[in-house]
């Protein structure tokens, strides 16, 4: 089984140049609330990376820790107790304690990625979706979307369908098609401070992700869609595409075994379904390969 698990994990990192790939510096926060640190550190060490697990309170003391970090990643949890709303403390304190650095990491080609509380945390943070034009930089743009809780009220945690959009500028998820991943939150709702900002990232193709149902096709309809959010949408991208929260957990999708259909599939001699555009760690390849391309996006 062993020698299974990493001859996929390989197939799905194929193309990386593993000499320079280990040259590169993963920064996870952790702390106050946060998890899946774990995870999130395996995904990105099973495709040979550096990764540094950081107590936020350690990278607030000295932000110079940003310096030279090639992938920024926010993990899930419930930061702070989800007190007065999701992400909106540790936010907050982001913001008023790194955010000028934050901003010039992602002016400079700093690649970040946000998981489901992490998602959450990088709207509230203005990371997402990220400066207007006429912002100036490096400076955090105003918050202008928000995560909310979900229109059925409740924690759900279930497995769902996602199908990228091939015309996004999202470099994590190029390539990807229709994959799964786990889905575990109370406020997942995507929502926008304006319509025109909506019909806006639509035209530019800054919604990567959907949440899509039986038939394929992107729904807001419980359960295929947790939360309710408008048009499907599970994740969003700033312009350059360097830059990608969602709320589904692609790094617990590390192995085609972590599918809870997985013994299913193996007994009906359809495993290798599982081992192709399912796995999560496509999307954190895709991450790294940005990475080592340097690149910078529109």
């Amino acid at each position: 089984m062993g020698s299974e698990i990493s001859a996929n994990n390989h197939d799905l990192g194929a193309g990386l140049d593993r000499e320079a790939v280990a040259e590169l510096r993963v920064l996870v926060p952790t702390g106050y609330g946060l998890n899946c640190e774990s995870e999130t550190a395996a995904a990105f060490e099973l495709l040979g990376a550096r990764v540094e697990q950081l107590h936020v309170s350690e990278l607030l003391a000295d932000p110079s820790r940003l310096r030279g970090v090639a992938i920024l990643a926010f993990i899930g949890g419930f930061s702070f107790g989800d007190h007065v709303a999701s992400g909106r403390v540790f936010a907050n304190r982001l913001r008023y304690r790194l955010g000028d650095e934050l901003a010039r990491y992602v002016a400079d080609g700093g690649l970040a990625i946000g998981m489901c509380n992490g998602f959450q945390v990088m709207t509230k943070l203005g990371l997402l979706p990220g400066p207007r034009g006429s912002d100036p930089a490096p400076t955090l743009a105003p918050q202008q979307a928000s995560i909310v809780g979900n229109d059925r009220l409740g924690y759900r945690n279930a497995w769902v369908r996602m199908r990228c959009d091939p015309e996004s500028p999202c470099v994590w998820t190029r390539g990807l098609g229709e994959f799964e991943a786990p889905s575990r939150h109370g406020e997942g709702k995507l929502v926008y401070a304006s319509e025109e900002l909506r019909l806006a990232l639509e035209a530019e193709h800054r919604i990567p992700v959907r949440y899509i149902d039986e038939a394929g096709q992107p729904t807001q309809q419980w359960p295929a869609n947790p939360s309710g959010s408008p048009g499907g949408a599970a994740g969003m991208c700033d312009r350059s595409g360097r830059v990608f929260g969602l709320m589904p957990h692609p790094e617990a999708f590390l192995y085609r075994e972590n599918h809870p259909r997985w013994f299913a599939a193996r007994a009906d001699g359809d495993a290798r379904r599982l081992a192709g555009g399912g796995c999560g760690l496509r999307l954190f390849a895709n991450g790294l390969r940005a990475a080592l391309e340097g690149e910078r996006g529109a």
